[in-house]
């Protein structure tokens, strides 16, 4: 056991006038299972790689441990072994060390000793991850570590953090997190949050808390407003008295003479002398107020506007299955969308889920398709892909670009937690979950009777997830989603369309 001691941290990027961390400071145990949760943007990635000294800061991090960071990058072609490339990435490692740990993690062995590209996304990942816990004595730094994996390889790697200690995890899964960390660090708006539990608890505390501040918040800004509106009043008087003093007219004020001047002067004066007095002690009081004003991580409310078609049924599938080879991607499957259904579309990795969404929408080859497949006329779908890599220029372009209100749309991504500095910067230059959080809002800002989403929360934070699923919830629009976060799936739909690969069968 021994601490790590971050003092005085600060970061910016070179050519970025944006401060990533400010001055922060606080400490962790090693033997701790931490989380690691913030909003898009907050500088999760940039923690890890400054703590792993990837990153160069101002301040010091200090710690007796050594850290190491996942994902590692494997240099080595693909066609490698995968035990030759595990020597080369991890030359500290044992053989039997990594195998051990493969074990621990449910993995067949002979996996250790096939081509590296034979080996499934989930495989790799967890094969990684053995590699790492091998090591034994690092904190190991886990950046999302069930990023596009199925329901299969996330359980398995949450059964297996489960049964180790010394790291710190940054995962947008609540399961994960709550399963498998008991400490939770929160990159909020303007501070650094360190508590004891797991997200789950930590959510509750806040929540709970931020009820407390956010009654305070409002009780201390009304008087910051009263504050306000008194030093306007006072320049006002002030102002009005000095006027005064200088000129009048005898038609109309028949009360003055040129004697008065020299009382209104002295009057003038006196106020001018009490207004700048009774401003300074108010503008002190407002500094003093405006600093009890908590760090609140407010969620807006997102909008949809979604369409009601004139029929009941929207897509029939009868014995529907696709293939690429002579082989079928899934089983036969017969299904219905309907005005107002919620499906979540589950399956395997590999079982052919955004083959069938391209089915959906009319851009499947229809010579590899099997069974009938009818879609209502004139029906407007809003598509929200797993690959966002395409989108590119400044918000308000690619608003204009797709037929939307770029106000609304620029209103979205504020909602969703883009600063405003990210409105004049190329959508290329977004991180992950920004340029995902890019494209949710171009679906929701179009009008659609259907809505298909691909694996919608990828690199999006949880607080965003929380918003979408209250979104879903209240406005219930007809949606056909792939999802592997079972917290989303489990809250917003409806039903779900189970695809099976037929050597699952």
């Amino acid at each position: 056991m021994s601490l790590v001691d971050v003092r005085n941290l600060s970061f910016t990027y070179e050519n970025s006038s944006e401060e990533i961390f400010s001055n922060v400071s606080f400490h962790f145990d090693t033997d701790w299972k931490l989380g690691l949760v913030g909003r898009n943007g907050r500088g999760k990635t940039t923690f890890l790689r400054l703590l792993s000294g990837d990153l160069p800061s101002n301040g010091a991090i200090v710690s007796s441990t050594a850290f190491q960071y996942f994902p590692p990058k494997i240099s080595g072609p693909e066609k490698e072994i995968t035990e030759v490339l595990m020597a080369e990435a991890f030359p500290d490692r044992n053989d039997w060390e990594i195998l051990r740990e493969m074990d621990r993690m449910k993995m067949d062995s002979a996996l250790f000793y096939q081509p590296w590209q034979t080996l499934s996304f989930g495989e790799k990942t967890q094969l990684l991850l053995s590699c790492l816990f091998a090591g034994g004595s690092d904190f190991l730094l886990i950046d999302e570590p069930t990023s596009h994996l199925d329901s299969e390889s996330r359980d398995r790697i949450r059964a297996y953090l489960q049964r180790k200690k010394s790291f710190l995890l940054v995962s947008h899964d609540r399961e994960t997190l709550d399963l498998c960390t008991d400490h939770t660090i929160s990159l909020n708006r303007t501070s650094i949050e360190l508590c004891q539990g797991s997200f789950r608890v930590f959510m509750e505390n806040k929540t709970r808390r931020e009820k407390e501040e956010l009654s305070q918040n409002i009780a201390l800004e009304k008087e910051i407003r009263q504050l306000t509106t008194a030093i306007r009043q006072t320049r006002m008087r002030a102002d009005s008295i000095e006027r005064k003093k200088i000129g009048f007219d005898p038609t109309k004020e028949h009360d003055r003479s040129i004697s008065t001047r020299a009382f209104l002067a002295a009057k003038s004066k006196r106020l001018q002398s009490s207004r700048k007095n009774m401003e300074l002690r108010q503008r002190r009081e407002i500094e003093e107020k405006k600093s009890l004003l908590r760090d609140l991580e407010i969620q807006e409310d997102l909008k949809l506007y979604p369409k009601v078609y004139p029929g009941s049924v929207l897509i029939r599938a009868k014995e529907l299955t696709l293939h690429y080879t002579d082989q079928a991607l899934f089983l036969p499957v017969t299904f219905e969308i309907h005005t107002g259904d919620r499906i979540h579309l589950s399956g395997k990795n590999g079982s052919g889920k955004s083959s069938l969404i391209k089915a959906l929408l009319g851009e499947f080859d229809k010579d590899r398709m099997q069974g009938d497949l009818w879609k209502a006329s004139s029906l407007e779908i809003s598509v929200l892909t797993q690959d966002v890599s395409h989108l590119s220029g400044v918000p308000a372009e690619l608003a204009q670009k797709s037929g939307i209100d770029p106000s609304l749309y620029l209103a979205l991504l504020r909602k969703l937690d883009l600063p405003r500095e990210a409105f004049s910067r190329d959508i290329r230059d977004y991180s992950e979950g920004q340029r995902k959080k890019a494209a949710i809002a171009l679906s929701l800002a179009k009008p659609a009777h259907l809505y298909i989403w691909d694996e919608p929360l990828n690199y999006v934070d949880i607080f965003s997830r929380m918003q979408l699923e209250e979104l879903i919830l209240k406005y219930k629009p007809t949606m056909l989603f792939v999802e592997h976060d079972s917290v989303f799936a489990e809250k917003t739909a409806s039903k779900t369309l189970s695809l099976i690969r037929e050597s699952d069968s």
